[in-house]
């Protein structure tokens, strides 16, 4: 069950398949508006600290040519762009798109079917969204398939801090605090949702492998800010 929005109903259980990718662009359509504000609130402002290591993690020829996948509001853009990349942003959710505040092409489209030819692409990133694909296999594939040889990923996605009473606090504050803070600034059954997905992300070692056997090499997995955000990169082969 849904609200009038499609967005998840907190009591129901989380929704998958079609429903899933449904539930997830009338959730983002709903935020776009205050997306950003609420994120630099939540984090502390360290998610800007996160993207712009994405960047940097790509490790990528100045002027290379990235995709930025469920885009957003456009942050990813703005950093590829100032580290002297030629970003391009691709978003389901057209509220997002519309809030979007980046100088780069912006692309509505579902990342599962890319409109980019095979092999054209230098790098890929995506920030905070592997949790929201209808299937994840099927996204890895694609990103194998538009990346060059030799071409990068840098995904940054919420994780779970390994030490105990990180991972306690961390809890507490993403199940309580966030709806709360979200529920105010924005969309109460939205920023509800967001915390209850992280359990559509696979166990690390699963991922890490997934990756991999997607047509990947070097995969990495990097623990941001005590483990409450993960940074992963892997190389096209």
């Amino acid at each position: 069950m849904t609200d009038k929005n499609n967005i998840p109903d907190p009591r129901a259980p989380l929704p998958t398949g079609d429903a899933k990718a449904t539930a997830v662009r009338s959730m983002f359509d709903a935020i776009a508006p205050r997306y950003d504000l609420v994120n630099r609130i939540m984090t502390f402002r360290l998610d800007v600290r996160w993207r712009k290591r994405t960047v940097r993690s790509l490790a990528l020829p100045v002027d290379s040519k990235v995709l930025d996948l469920a885009c957003g509001t456009g942050d990813l853009c703005r950093d590829l762009k100032s580290a002297g990349h030629q970003p391009i942003g691709m978003d389901l959710s057209w509220g997002m798109l519309a809030a979007a505040r980046a100088d780069a092409p912006l692309v509505h489209t579902d990342a599962l079917r890319l409109p980019a030819a095979n092999g054209s692409i230098d790098g890929v990133t995506c920030g905070f969204a592997l949790r929201n694909f209808a299937r994840l296999e099927p996204f890895l594939e694609e990103m194998v398939r538009v990346l060059r040889p030799g071409g990068r990923i840098a995904l940054l996605e919420v994780d779970r801090p390994l030490n105990p009473l990180l991972r306690v606090g961390h809890n507490l504050y993403f199940g309580r605090v966030v709806p709360l803070v979200g529920g105010l600034l924005s969309n109460r059954n939205a920023y509800r949702y967001l915390p209850r997905s992280v359990t559509y992300l696979p166990p690390e070692e699963e991922l890490l492998a997934a990756i991999g056997a997607a047509g990947f090499t070097d995969v990495v997995k990097d623990r941001c800010s005590g483990g409450i955000a993960q940074l992963l990169t892997a190389t096209r082969i």
